[in-house]
């Protein structure tokens, strides 16, 4: 298995686009997007903090892992189906289930990394506080992404060829971004948008790690949301799953 993840990540970054979108786009947006004068002031609407503090920080860690989840991942495995990979695989020793495997973890590697670094280099430049409570931020980092990452193999399973993957899940992924807060805050959306919001697979990932970075416990309906959307996404990717 550990054979498989190298070889898989040797793979993956021969090809860097994933890398700059999954990364260098989210961290450009932070660093760049944080010079704004507004988004370092106090805003009332927000409780008295700056948009910079844990709002655009938390965006910018939910684009970095949807950008995996919903497009990378969905068109590689969607990709390898295509080219025969995984037929070829299910007929050998190696089972077509470990590429999978690998497949998640390098993604998810990626992730990690990309948060680390929006974390770190938004403290050091901007001044934005670490998450105040870690341990239920990276516990909502993990099912969050797991949550995204159940999406994407759905996306997978069901997409009939691989250039069609990424378009479904870049489609599905900008009214999602837009529902969780991406280019007006859930704190200046009406009631009724916010509340239907709430019931989504990503605005509750966003709101969690937003309370989680200001030191205060994740609301319990979005946990709930998040658990739910990994069964059911990770559930109907399983029954629908094609290896070839």
């Amino acid at each position: 298995m550990n054979k498989m993840i190298l070889v898989e990540a040797k793979l993956f970054l021969r090809e860097p686009g994933a890398l700059i979108f999954a990364i260098m786009l989210p961290l450009g947006l932070l660093l760049g997007l944080g010079m704004i004068p507004d988004f370092q002031e106090a805003s009332p609407e927000m409780g008295g903090q700056r948009v910079i503090d844990n709002h655009l920080p938390a965006m910018m860690t939910i684009l970095a892992v949807v950008t995996m989840a919903l497009t990378v991942l969905p068109g590689t495995l969607a990709a390898y189906r295509e080219a025969g990979v995984l037929r070829r695989m299910s007929t050998t020793p190696v089972s077509p289930f470990r590429l999978l495997v690998a497949q998640l973890v390098n993604n998810l590697v990626i992730a990690v990394i990309a948060t680390a670094l929006l974390i770190g280099l938004s403290n050091l430049v901007h001044g934005t506080p670490l998450p105040g409570s870690p341990l239920a931020f990276a516990g909502v980092f993990l099912l969050g992404t797991a949550s995204m990452f159940g999406l994407g193999l759905l996306i997978a399973a069901l997409a009939p060829t691989a250039k069609a993957a990424p378009g479904v899940g870049s489609i599905l992924m900008f009214p999602l971004l837009f529902m969780a807060g991406m280019w007006i805050p859930r704190e200046l959306m009406p009631d009724l948008v916010r509340q239907i919001g709430d019931f989504l697979p990503m605005a509750p990932f966003a709101q969690a790690l937003r309370d989680t970075w200001a030191g205060n416990a994740p609301q319990m309906l979005h946990l709930i949301v998040m658990a739910a959307t990994l069964a059911v996404t990770g559930g109907l990717a399983a029954r629908f799953f094609r290896w070839q």
